[in-house]
């Protein structure tokens, strides 16, 4: 008994005290679909505060159209083919547009691009271009998060569709525009056309005047990121329109590893942002910036910035910060980049690994398995200024099994919203752990950064008796929020203002 009591005692923690959130909540009624939906692919806003979402079933899409009080205006099923996938999507004012990949034939290709108009509620298929490939090779490898192989202008004047075009003897790629007016094609080329060298697409852009910036990694030799212990790799950054294509080659250090690098493409330069490691890829010791002048394709700045004490204790307390001051974190991947109307930029990225654990579900272990585990762990959040320069870093001390996040900038004010525990507590060590557990109900939070990374915790709402909501398949658009209930029968949305 004293033993349980010790242990009881060690496992005291504080309940932080989280304010009702100030953001405006809206519900809207619940519906049932005619076709099951098995998963949300996108949410669109356009600025009369009409909402398009885009969900797959087995065999059809399903576009729904929804008023600005989320009342279902309007549905539509769109059949595909057994052979026709989903790549991504795009969305500019009341259009929202995805790609699909059809493959008649084992080495075929055909690209579409189908437009779904939320004032007039009329949906087209074009079809952009055909291709072939060899040995079964994908159009869209290396795809993330990010869905970085389409990009539109900041106007939506142009659509940028990017695809690996690997042949036998050479290792190329190549752009596509299109005019979204009609989608026919403005201009097409090849780049980084190489026959011993392997290269990897990072991140695209395209301006309003329909250059491309194309940002990635050519490997020195292979496909290994890391020889002899320095970067087997430069980052390319490939200017492309419809009369040249031209490469800026970013060199790195000797000893700088970084796994990935995302364009920031607002005021006159581009601004190159990622995490960079000093021993290995997939590592994080800090923040890196690459600043870049788009017109004369040269290198202005570069700078690194070193993790914060703040960051370490976020992840380990106030004692063991100190012993962890440095040390590299590791398995980080980046789920958003955002930015602010001042040309700030944040970029959060989420902890991910797998471990397995074996099953006996019979006698002598006649029938048991081994059975993976997700991870959905720690979040990563920095903050760089409109310099490149890093102004702050924190880190949200999390745990999770499936993708359970999402985040977005409001009056220049970081948002990330979660489900989480329906308190949250604070260790002995300072920490404050969002996790839920064994018995305890689940609440939906609001947490908020200030401009200096000060965090407030907003509770939405208390889960138990109301819908659940799932905040990682939400959009923010036209200042709102709005994310989809777990309900597989019925369907049912909430908003934030």
């Amino acid at each position: 008994m004293k033993t349980l009591f010790l242990l009881a005692t060690s496992l005291l923690t504080t309940i932080v005290f989280a304010q009702t959130t100030t953001l405006k909540i809206t519900e809207s009624p619940e519906f049932k679909d005619k076709k099951k939906a098995l998963s949300v692919l996108a949410i669109h806003t356009n600025k009369n505060n009409k909402t398009a979402v885009l969900r797959s079933s087995k065999n059809s899409f399903i576009f729904n159209i929804f008023n600005q009080n989320l009342s279902k205006i309007h549905s539509q099923v769109i059949e595909k083919t057994k052979k026709e996938n989903y790549i991504n999507h795009v969305a500019h004012n009341n259009i929202m547009s995805f790609i699909t990949v059809l493959t008649p034939k084992k080495k075929e290709r055909i690209v579409y691009c189908h437009t779904l108009n939320l004032e007039t509620k009329s949906y087209k298929k074009f079809k952009l271009f055909e291709t072939t490939v060899e040995k079964n090779q994908p159009l869209f490898s290396g795809s993330n998060k990010r869905e970085n192989n389409v990009a539109i202008s900041p106007n939506g004047k142009y659509l940028a569709v990017v695809i690996d075009n690997i042949k036998k003897s050479t290792n190329a790629h190549k752009v596509h525009v299109y005019n979204t007016s009609n989608f026919n094609l403005e201009y097409t080329k090849d780049y980084q056309n190489h026959t011993d060298k392997y290269y990897q697409v990072n991140d695209l852009v395209i301006d309003n005047q329909a250059k491309v910036y194309i940002l990635g990694k050519l490997f020195k030799s292979g496909k290994k990121e890391k020889k002899g212990g320095d970067a087997n790799y430069n980052f390319i950054l490939t200017k492309v329109d419809n009369t040249l294509h031209k490469d800026l080659k970013i060199s790195l250090e000797n000893d700088l590893h970084i796994q990935s690098l995302n364009i920031n493409n607002t005021g006159d330069n581009l601004k190159l942002l990622g995490f960079y490691s000093t021993t290995k890829i997939g590592r994080i010791k800090g923040g890196c910036s690459f600043i870049i002048n788009p017109a004369k394709m040269t290198l202005l700045k570069h700078k690194t910035t070193e993790l914060p004490k703040q960051v370490y204790q976020d992840l380990y307390g106030q004692r063991q910060s100190e012993k962890k001051k440095g040390k590299e974190l590791k398995s980080f991947y980046v789920d958003y980049v955002l930015l602010d109307s001042k040309g700030n930029t944040y970029i959060l990225a989420e902890e991910f690994y797998t471990t397995t654990v074996y099953v006996n579900t019979g006698i002598n272990g006649a029938a048991s398995y081994v059975q993976t585990i997700y991870h959905y762990d720690d979040i990563l959040i920095m903050k760089f200024n409109h310099k490149g320069a890093l102004d702050w870093s924190r880190c949200i001390f999390k745990r999770a099994s499936t993708p359970s996040y999402n985040a977005f900038v409001k009056n220049d004010e970081l948002h990330v919203m979660l489900n989480s525990g329906k308190n949250l507590t604070e260790k002995n060590d300072g920490r404050t752990r969002i996790s839920k557990g064994w018995f305890e109900s689940s609440a939906l939070y609001d947490f908020k950064y200030d401009n200096n990374g000060q965090v407030n915790y907003n509770k939405i709402q208390n889960n138990k008796g109301k819908t659940y909501y799932l905040p990682y398949y939400g959009t923010y658009e036209n200042n709102n929020f709005i994310m989809i209930n777990s309900g597989k029968s019925k369907t049912q949305f909430m908003k934030l203002e």
